[in-house]
């Protein structure tokens, strides 16, 4: 067994899927009531069956081979997962998605985390372009706006690669402009993207944020406290905010987790602190 990805034969005599694709649809002239049949199409160019109930399986195959590829086509061997709040501003900016006065002037006093999330990203992606070529703790965020944003747009700041892995909502959330464009992926099941946030993690970066947020934070916590995934950092960045929304602690007394695990979460305020206890972690 070896981890080099294989190389294709430079001598194949059978005509490639996408050749046959391209030349039927280069040369559609026979147009009879059996060629315009939809059961004709070539399975792998017809979109109507690829989205069928029933092709399902294969639509989530695809949907973890896609990045799994690119990112592997990249090089990139590690990730620090920065997650957080869609909604908050950056510093200066008005915060879009408040519904009241009471929500416009919360958001826009918690906009210093996007600069933190920003510095944070910065020095991760710093040590990586300097020491690891850019291919090891590389910033990967969900591609939205906010904190999302900021990750990535750390990364950019010191020219350094970041992955989004977007998700498709009924409202249109295009990537940030800051996220590598080669290493943007779009989703439509929560779950390959939360395993793809997951596969090379080596740290966790958990900004304020909402009912995502807290999604994809307990997931990894269930899973590093299983030993289904090896234990990496996970830090709340804000620790009046996160003790004010989690009571980890008191699940600790009600003996509905062990007190070990309340040890499974750190808190940092400041982007210094945080990448610190990665440093830490990993001795370097």
């Amino acid at each position: 067994m070896t981890d080099k990805k294989p190389q294709q034969p430079s001598w194949d005599p059978f005509p490639s899927s996408r050749t046959d694709r391209d030349r039927d649809r280069r040369d559609a002239k026979v147009d009879t009531p059996q060629s315009r049949s939809p059961t004709y199409r070539l399975a792998y160019d017809d979109a109507d069956f690829l989205t069928g109930d029933e092709t399902r399986g294969v639509r989530l195959q695809l949907e973890w081979m896609k990045p799994e590829m690119a990112l592997l086509e990249a090089g990139i061997e590690s990730t620090v997962v920065l997650f957080g709040g869609a909604r908050i501003p950056e510093p200066g900016t008005a915060a879009w998605a408040a519904r009241n006065e009471a929500q416009k002037r919360s958001l826009e006093a918690n906009s210093h985390y996007y600069e933190e999330a920003r510095r944070f990203a910065r020095l991760c992606s710093q040590h990586s372009a300097t020491t690891h070529g850019g291919k090891e703790f590389v910033i990967v965020t969900g591609g939205g706006p906010g904190v999302m944003e900021a990750g990535n747009r750390g990364a950019s700041d010191v020219g350094a690669p970041s992955i989004a892995l977007n998700i498709t909502l009924p409202h249109e959330q295009a990537p940030n402009r800051y996220a590598t464009p080669e290493l943007c992926f779009k989703f439509h099941y929560f779950a390959i993207r939360k395993m793809h946030f997951l596969l090379r993690a080596k740290a966790m970066a958990i900004f304020p944020g909402g009912f995502g947020t807290l999604d994809e934070l307990f997931e990894a916590l269930t899973l590093i406290q299983t030993k289904r995934m090896a234990r990496i950092p996970v830090i709340l960045f804000g620790e009046s905010f996160w003790r004010r929304v989690i009571n980890v602690e008191a699940l600790a007394e009600e003996g509905t987790i062990a007190p070990d695990d309340v040890g499974l979460i750190q808190y940092a305020d400041t982007a210094e602190d945080g990448w610190a206890m990665i440093r830490d972690f990993y001795k370097f």
